[in-house]
């Protein structure tokens, strides 16, 4: 052991002996080592940034409580996650998975406009991973994904579709690498069951992830490489240039845009579809957009803000996320924060003006450290 790890678990020791004595002080900061990384697992358990806020404030909740009867077999560490899965746990059984449009429902008419939000909050939540300060690498030597692949939107969609406890046991493991003894202890189950919900969720798990993460497509192109794509897309956009920008994407390129359902292109639709959609819609000539790099869920984001007429500045639309096999783009998820309303666009027109619920994607901007308004 290091000296500045046996002065970290001295300093820790002091703090939970003085937090064990009511000092809620003491387990603020006792607690504070470990928030980013369990509101990480938080989130990947639920696919809402908003839903796993709550549920690590609940969690930590239950740890204060229950600090007394910690005794100390496991490290604090262990004993955190473990209380912060199950209160995951608990949470997913109260509501429906969540999910992009892509794995809701079919491909989308480009003419039949982008239609109406679904008021239901099932819908996967962008990750201010950079933000909360997700470390690239592995978590563990025996963890099989680095911590911010845990977080690309293609894994956490993948994860949504385990039952509960595939999902905790893969994340514990695989994720963060904690042993099978110690999963089997958060999930209170046994070592043997442990692994058969592992070989299960692994199987799920790899036929619906890509063949290359993210992570590792950006260290294949180099950074100048990832910042050349997202420039060429960007350029092609603010020309208008339909074809410039459907000459970025995959052969199966989805465009998706939750809260509406929505999503145009993929496997049949294909490059007409989307050609479609962007000249009857955001390309259309009738829309006035600006845009801010930013990253989400460990990938290049684009934060576009477009004009409005009655307060004459530019206000945040959606955070576009931009998922890339190779130079290209494979699937643009734009994550639509309000709407732009067009008359004489029939439509385009009929989005309402609040298009998911407030008090969740006004925080969208906001937690990437986005401003709110671009004059």
């Amino acid at each position: 052991m290091t000296a500045a790890a046996t002065i970290s678990t001295a300093r820790e020791r002091e703090l939970l002996a003085a937090a064990r004595g009511g000092d809620e002080g003491a387990y603020a900061r006792l607690i504070e080592t470990y928030r980013g990384e369990l509101h990480a697992h938080c989130y990947r358990m639920l696919g809402s940034v908003h839903d796993a806020e709550d549920a690590l404030q609940e969690a930590l909740l239950r740890a204060w409580r229950a600090l007394a009867r910690f005794e100390g077999r496991s490290s604090l560490r262990s004993w955190l996650y473990r209380i912060a899965t199950n209160t995951c746990l608990t949470a997913i059984q109260r509501r429906p998975k969540r999910v992009l449009p892509i794995d809701y429902g079919p491909a989308s008419d480009p003419h039949d406009g982008p239609g109406e939000p679904l008021v239901e909050s099932v819908w996967i939540e962008p990750y201010p991973d950079e933000t909360l300060g997700v470390e690239d690498g592995l978590a563990a030597p025996e963890a099989s994904y680095e911590r911010r692949e845990g977080v690309e939107l293609a894994f956490i969609a993948a994860l949504q579709h385990l039952p509960a406890r595939q999902r905790a046991a893969l994340i514990l493991r695989e994720v963060l690498g904690f042993s099978a003894k110690e999963t089997a202890a958060a999930l209170e189950t046994t070592v043997a069951s442990v692994n058969s919900a592992l070989q299960r969720a692994r199987k799920t798990i790899e036929e619906r992830l890509p063949d290359q993460s993210q992570q590792a497509t950006a260290r294949s192109l180099g950074d100048d490489g990832v910042r050349d794509v997202v420039e060429s897309y960007v350029d092609a956009w603010d020309r208008g240039d339909i074809d410039g920008v459907v000459a970025m994407l995959t052969e199966d390129a989805a465009f998706a845009m939750p809260p509406l359902a929505s999503w145009f292109g993929g496997r049949d639709g294909g490059h007409d579809a989307l050609s479609e959609f962007l000249a009857v819609g955001p390309l259309s000539g009738e829309w006035r957009w600006r845009h801010v790099p930013a990253r989400a869920n460990g990938q290049p984001a684009l934060a576009f803000y477009g004009w409005d007429e009655e307060q004459r500045t530019h206000l945040p639309f959606a955070l576009n996320m931009l998922t890339l096999r190779g130079e290209r783009i494979s699937d643009i998820t734009a994550f639509v924060c309000r709407s732009i309303e067009l008359p004489g666009r029939e439509a385009y027109a009929r989005w309402p003006d609040q298009p998911l619920d407030a008090t969740r994607t006004a925080g969208y901007f906001e937690r990437f450290g986005l401003p709110d308004r671009l004059d």
